[in-house]
């Protein structure tokens, strides 16, 4: 198992410096600059003996951590916090974290507060169901003050947060040039230039191929040439998106919103404190 790590300063300077915004997961985090760091070894040595009451029934949640991790700012993340739990409890129950494949492997009994409704196997006896003052709960006391090395980045809530901007295509552009093989950017193209054909309104097509030209002239090229469309010819500024903020040249805001300070043009990149929120 292998991870990448940065420090907080290294992720405000991503985004000041390199334009790479680490809240944003289509953004590759360069392996030069942030190498892959071993940390363990995962060794699978069993399998489900029980495929139902093992797989069908197991509840995965990334807001499952252990101590001294915790969540990034990151919108889709933040997203699926709420989400994953809401989905567990429609699909096996209100009390899913008591089936044997979600029970926390822990050496002292678990307390929650939801316990009512459907398969509850363990109702921790005539403990109330919330925060009782004659009944407390016992917390483990924390090994990191999370007030003080969490959550330290200045930042805005962002009212649409999507935006097409020149870095987006660094990426795609180092996909193209450096890890495709011949072979990969040939059925890439072709399996590309198939779905465009289903597209009958060649406009539609002239764009995309604009959009794909930002990442690599070769690339659309190909594609120009397999689909038989020439790519728009215009700036790319100039083009409107339905859904997305265009972040070239002079910024376009979204669905003909006035680009006003309400508007912001950063994705929720982290900003350091002494720059400020604003960019």
């Amino acid at each position: 198992m292998k991870v990448q790590i940065m420090t907080q300063r290294q992720a405000e300077e991503a985004w000041e410096k390199k334009r790479i915004n680490v809240f944003d997961l289509t953004h590759i985090w360069p392996h030069g600059d942030y190498p892959l760091r071993t940390i363990g070894k995962l060794v699978l040595d069993e399998n489900a003996s029980n495929y139902f009451a093992e797989i069908e029934q197991a509840a995965y949640n990334p807001a499952h951590m252990v101590p001294g991790i915790e969540p990034s700012a990151d919108p889709v993340l933040q997203s699926r916090l709420f989400s994953y739990p809401d989905a567990h409890r429609h699909r096996i129950g209100a009390n899913y974290q008591q089936l044997p494949v979600n029970q926390p492997a822990t050496e002292y009994p678990t307390a929650n507060f939801q316990r009512d409704g459907q398969m509850a196997f363990f109702n921790q006896g005539g403990r109330p169901a919330y925060l009782s003052s004659i009944d407390p709960v016992s917390f483990k006391e924390r090994a990191y003050d999370l007030n003080k090395v969490h959550g330290k980045f200045i930042g805005e809530a962002v009212s649409y947060l999507s935006e097409i901007r020149p870095e987006d295509f660094n990426a795609p552009r180092q996909l193209w040039e450096k890890v495709f093989s011949d072979e990969s950017k040939k059925r890439f193209v072709e399996t590309v230039s198939g779905h465009m054909s289903t597209c009958k309104d060649k406009s539609i097509i002239a764009r995309q191929l604009a959009i794909f030209r930002e990442v690599s002239s070769d690339l659309s090229s190909r594609l120009e040439k397999a689909t038989g469309v020439k790519a728009y010819g215009g700036k790319f500024e100039e083009l409107t998106f339905n859904g997305t903020h265009n972040g070239y040249g002079k910024k376009k805001a979204v669905n003909g919103m006035k680009a006003t300070s309400e508007v912001v043009f950063n994705n929720g990149a982290p900003v350091p404190s002494k720059v400020g929120a604003k960019l």
